[in-house]
């Protein structure tokens, strides 16, 4: 009997220990990447169910991924991709040139609903030059190709597949398993995987837990291995608990104050400068973030390459934003509606901290608070809002990670009712310029004139922070937000 029982026990642990069960805050409305733009999905999804040709190391290098190899042409147009052998989708067909060719004229069609085509349209044509070997023909060079087919726009799918969004195939380590809406996600292991090293465990499930408190209650209870989006009140409550340990690290994430300029007030460029002057970021990063946020005046992220610092160009002075509201005619100051996800707890905690600093002047908020799925139709969508507060994933290049300030991107939220022909030139000379120096230049002049009118007021740059048990090894943590689990293992 005694024997028994101990056989039992270890199976029952071994059989427990295969899954590293992760708790996140927000639900993806949906599991395809490439048709919604929520960045919860890419958290999840991207390296784990779905894969790149390349992808973008710790330290921010182009490293192989479904391409063991490439080359480029001497004249920046072709880039030729030798694909790995025996690579198959989770559903069982090839993951060959033909598919990867498929993948991407799906996604450069404006009618397949790809939240992002305009990435893909400087792509020419695509050819099959053997079944390993695929060739993608630029219509001008473009310096950013290879950071772009990294990012989770550019997960290769199978585009014969039309239910990703609830049923998604790729070509990761592991495959879709489960969705319980509300509860919880399931992905189990590939074991097609063409990296026989990976992954360590058996499976991913991922809790949906809203409440930061139920997270913390959860990972004490042995309910979950590892807190994902944790907030700074967390991560201090748990840092001298020797039961867990936790990773920080900045993040290429820049959290805004984003504006809707066909509205008055905030038509008038001194409104704008006003609401820029009155943010103190240093106590925004201490009162929110509780020091793990880096202050931040432009669209780039520090450690984001080709990132200037912009802060110096509106640091807070309530004095000058009172008189810059009075220049503009409203001496009393005024009120707007500042709409907020109430999903992302970080976001509302910025926006009351936002409402008190900018009442100093004269600018009374009224706080809306939407649930996600709300504030992508209405605000992202319709650009149905006064005043939001919002967190942009950067693309580690600047030309992709600015492309919303571009000529084609007029009726992107923020973008409506501003444009600027001297910077959207800027940006086309940009993307195309290779030559590090002048990319610096063309970038720094870029960054100074988004903040100098103000498209958006620039407040920080979250810190990623994860939480883990003791019993979890191998977490990678990087800058993109991305969460990478095929290393992971539980001992």
């Amino acid at each position: 009997m005694r024997k028994f029982f101990v056989l039992f026990a270890f199976l029952s642990v071994a059989t427990w220990a295969a899954e590293l069960r992760v708790a996140l805050s927000t639900e993806p409305p949906s599991l395809d990447p490439t048709t919604n733009a929520a960045a919860v999905i890419r958290l999840l999804l991207q390296h784990n169910l779905y894969e790149n040709l390349v992808q973008i190391d710790e330290m921010g290098a182009i490293r192989p991924m479904l391409a063991r190899s490439w080359e480029i042409s001497e004249d920046g147009r072709a880039y030729t991709f030798h694909l790995r052998a025996n690579l198959f989708f989770h559903d069982g067909t090839p993951c060959d040139a033909e598919a990867v060719r498929d993948c991407f004229l799906r996604a450069k069609d404006p009618g397949r609903g790809h939240v992002h085509p305009q990435y893909f349209a400087n792509i020419e044509r695509i050819e099959v030059v053997d079944e390993q070997t695929v060739r993608f023909i630029l219509t001008k060079p473009d310096a950013s190709f290879l950071t772009l087919l990294a990012l989770g726009d550019a997960v290769v799918l199978p585009a014969h597949r039309h239910d990703l969004s609830r049923n998604p195939v790729g070509t990761g380590p592991f495959r879709f398993a489960r969705w319980d809406p509300g509860y919880q996600l399931r992905l189990v292991r590939n074991p097609s995987y063409w990296d026989p090293d990976r992954p360590k465990v058996e499976a991913l499930v991922f809790r949906f837990i809203s409440d930061a408190a139920a997270q913390l209650a959860a990972l004490r209870a042995g309910d979950v291995d590892l807190l994902v989006e944790v907030t700074p009140e967390v991560a201090k409550a748990l840092e001298g608990d020797p039961r867990f340990y936790v990773l920080s690290k900045p993040q290429d994430l820049v959290q805004i104050l984003a504006i809707n300029k066909t509205r008055p007030p905030f038509t008038d460029l001194r409104v704008r400068q006003a609401l820029a002057h009155a943010v103190n970021r240093r106590q925004l990063i201490e009162l929110v973030a509780l020091g793990y946020g880096s202050p931040v005046g432009s669209h780039l992220a520090p450690g984001a390459p080709y990132h200037a610092d912009m802060t110096w160009v509106y640091p807070y002075d309530p004095e000058r934003a009172r008189a810059l509201l009075i220049e503009a005619g409203y001496p009393q100051g005024f009120t707007a509606t500042l709409t907020l996800p109430a999903n992302y707890v970080f976001h509302v905690r910025t926006g009351e901290i936002l409402a008190a600093q900018l009442a100093q002047v004269g600018i009374r908020l009224e706080l809306r608070l939407v649930d996600w799925p709300t504030w992508l139709e209405q605000v992202y969508g319709q650009a149905d809002f006064d005043l939001t507060v919002i967190g942009h994933v950067g693309r580690m290049d600047p030309a992709l990670t600015l492309a919303f300030y571009g000529a084609d991107r007029r009726d992107y939220y923020f973008r409506r009712g501003w444009e600027n022909p001297e910077l959207e030139e800027l940006l086309r000379l940009g993307a195309q310029i290779a030559e590090p120096e002048a990319r610096k230049s063309i970038y720094t002049v870029a960054q100074y004139l988004i903040t100098k009118e103000v498209v958006n007021v620039f407040l920080q740059a979250p810190h990623r922070i994860l939480v883990a048990h003791r019993r979890v090894d191998g977490l990678r943590l990087s800058s993109l937000y991305v969460l990478d689990l095929s290393t992971a293992s539980i001992s």
